[in-house]
């Protein structure tokens, strides 16, 4: 495969109407903000955006098996009944169609070894794929952890670095980072409440809760409960995280596809 190999990265997308504030009266449609799909082409990848064809497992495979790796963006709450709970109050909006696309697309990543990031529900999709559960509402339900939804609709800009997190060493993350704590920004109400099957912690907030997710076996499969799609990619934490997922992509494709052999960026 030729050295200048772009990665094809699949990026899932969200029902228009699941977000606070769109008119009803708008025609349906799949969004997702742009940041994500900068990101990952900053750091070499070719994204592609990925429909909710939750009716229609025979498309949705065929994408799948074009793509090196996937990309598990933000967005709304995941339906508490993926992971066996009634949904209490104060779960905010649900998609529950970008749930069994993501859900499923992430079984067959994982099933295969293929390159998956997580980026806030990203990561809470990892661990819900893998039978984990979730804290729906950390204020009500968990009120001794910290503050962790700094939205900006609160008033805080996207890039507000809200506290730190501890990685864990010896994890791939923390080979990624190169360090053993660093500062994040924090746009969640939810949060990881039992890790799911062959995953690890690979960093932890000062009050205990998850902030980072990763797979046991070789295979790159990591999750982040912030949003590092947010910085420019001068900030080395970002760099080396988008950097090693898309590394792992093109060495994904390189054992695994052997018609792109030869191919050029």
């Amino acid at each position: 495969m030729s050295a200048l190999y772009r990665p094809t990265i699949g990026l899932t997308t969200q029902t228009l109407h699941s977000i606070d504030g769109i008119p009803p009266a708008l025609p349906s449609s799949w969004v997702m903000n742009q940041r994500y799909f900068v990101a990952a082409t900053s750091v070499g990848a070719v994204p592609w955006m990925i429909p909710l064809l939750d009716d229609d497992l025979f498309t949705l495979r065929a994408i799948y098996e074009r793509l090196d790796g996937l990309l598990i963006p933000g967005g709304v709450d995941i339906n508490p009944a993926e992971y066996g709970e009634a949904v209490r109050p104060e779960c905010g909006n649900l998609d529950p169609a970008r749930d069994r696309v993501e859900l499923q697309l992430v079984r067959w990543a994982i099933a295969e070894g293929k390159p998956v990031l997580g980026l806030c529900r990203g990561m809470q999709i990892i661990n819900v794929a893998q039978g984990g559960s979730m804290w729906q509402d950390l204020a009500s339900q968990k009120p001794s952890f910290h503050k962790h939804d700094f939205f900006p609709t609160a008033g805080y800009a996207r890039d507000h670095l809200a506290h730190e997190v501890d990685i864990v060493l010896g994890t791939r993350l923390s080979r990624l980072f190169e360090c053993t704590r660093c500062a994040v920004n924090s746009m969640h109400h939810q949060g990881v409440k039992a890790v799911g099957r062959d995953l690890t912690v690979s960093a932890t907030a000062d009050d205990g809760l998850v902030e980072a997710l990763e797979g046991t076996g070789d295979g790159f499969l990591v999750g982040v409960q912030w949003h590092p799609e947010v910085f420019e990619m001068a900030d080395p934490h970002t760099r080396h995280l988008f950097g090693g997922f898309i590394q792992a992509a093109v060495e994904w494709a390189t054992t695994n596809d052997t018609s792109k052999a030869g191919v050029g960026g």
